[in-house]
């Protein structure tokens, strides 16, 4: 069947405007480590979804699943020593303070309870966000996306502007002075809420800013702007649904930027591929949201999703993962890095792990965006073989977040196709 013919069908039985990757949509129908097969049996590296993070169709996860499976798979009304097992060994993987677990489906549902527990936890209902973030897609956690877009149209959310040193408040300010001015945006919202009688809440952002283009955060912000909203009496929740599980080459976002959340949502990469997501907390708070909420979830809590986390975790221990993730993360950060200086659009290269981005601009000294540069790019790579997204709050950005497995000959035959497809477009330089 035609791509156009399936696109068609597509639309007809799904929607128009269903998002779709790519000028030309690719038809996947196989997966396997880190390759994606379409219906022509063109393989392609898979550099973007952080589903699979232990790679498609992994043996062991696989296995994990068909033999639960076939054993036992209900809801969360009996007991069973498996989820119990894995809740114990989730909350052992984070901060001290973090002891007990709530488990759900999909990210937008770990969203969606991290709001709630704040809420219940503090009697507030004011949340301050990032104006470039994104946790989900439920009509309360939309309100997070929104916000930026409409700052009058909800006044139980604050969208303010995200932490960062490539497009700062004030280009001469010293990192100290950047850091001084975004928490200064953190106090200006507490103030309105106060202002407004809104009980503050929390404050809920992505502990690297995945979605907002994995900007370098100026030193000390995270950890102070926790201090500040917990010292108004509200909450301070990390986002780890795209940084958590080793992507960045810690287990967590948030050691890497250094500060310690109350409440952490995880989610895509927690199954693998199985839908399974949760949040951690610490016990106080978890109480609160399951005494004002009664919380329940037909499909989370599972013996199922128990097994698959549990293989996750185990792939990620036995093979020594997150060395890999620092080793080949540092690798293509360091063979772009090389290739930088050759070309004006390759305004900012940065990451952590197996998070990196290279921000595209029309010239350095403005660093005004090209989203329309990277997105050419970003198709002339997919008629190469590798997968790979325009991303970031301005559109801008070359996200690659490939699975935790991806090896040191994976990016030289990337950063090979990289090269090659900036000379097509830019010329030798």
């Amino acid at each position: 069947m035609s791509i156009k013919t399936l696109t068609e069908r597509r639309e007809r039985l799904l929607g128009t405007r269903v998002p779709l990757f790519y000028e030309e949509p690719v038809h996947i129908v196989r997966g396997e480590g880190i390759f994606l097969y379409d219906a022509d049996g063109k393989q392609y590296v898979d550099m973007y979804n952080n589903v699979p993070c232990v790679g498609h169709a992994n043996p062991r996860v696989v296995g994990a699943m068909q033999q639960q499976a076939g054993m036992l798979n209900v809801h969360s009304r009996y007991l069973h020593e498996g989820i119990l097992d894995y809740a114990e060994r989730i909350t052992g993987l984070h901060h001290d303070s973090l002891t007990r677990a709530v488990f759900c489906c999909t990210g937008t549902e770990a969203s969606e309870i991290a709001m709630l527990m704040a809420r219940a936890a503090t009697g507030g209902r004011g949340i301050i966000c990032s104006d470039g973030g994104y946790h989900g897609n439920s009509t309360e956690v939309r309100r997070l996306s929104v916000a930026r877009r409409d700052p009058e149209g909800n006044h139980e959310i604050r969208a303010i502007p995200y932490p960062q040193k490539y497009r700062p408040l004030d280009r001469s300010a010293t990192e100290a002075e950047l850091t001084g001015l975004y928490l200064d945006q953190v106090r200006v919202a507490i103030a309105d809420f106060a202002k407004n009688d809104i009980p503050f809440a929390g404050m809920f952002v992505c502990s690297l800013l995945l979605n907002e283009g994995l900007p370098d955060i100026p030193a000390g912000y995270m950890a102070k702007a926790a201090a500040i909203v917990r010292e108004a009496g509200g909450v301070f929740i990390a986002d780890e649904v795209q940084a958590g599980f080793c992507r960045s080459g810690r287990w967590w976002g948030y050691e890497v930027s250094d500060f310690v959340p109350d409440i952490v949502t995880m989610g895509k990469p927690m199954g693998s591929g199985l839908p399974f997501a949760g949040v951690v907390a610490r016990p106080e708070l978890v109480d609160a949201f399951r005494t004002n909420t009664g919380y329940f979830n037909t499909f989370a809590s599972s013996p199922l999703q128990a097994a698959v986390g549990m293989a996750v975790l185990d792939v990620i221990e036995d093979e020594d993962l997150r060395s890999n993730v620092n080793d080949v993360g540092a690798y293509i950060r360091a063979g772009l890095g090389d290739m930088q200086p050759e070309y004006e659009s390759m305004g900012d290269v940065r990451g952590h792990g197996l998070a990196v981005v290279v921000d595209w601009v029309t010239d350095r000294e403005s660093r005004e965006p090209d989203r329309k540069g990277v997105v050419a790019v970003v198709n002339r790579l997919k008629e190469k073989g590798f997968l790979m997204g325009n991303a970031g709050s301005l559109g801008n950005v070359l996200k690659m977040r490939p699975p935790l497995i991806f090896s040191r000959d994976n990016a030289d035959a990337f950063l090979a196709a990289f090269r090659e497809t900036m000379q097509e477009f830019y010329g030798n330089a």
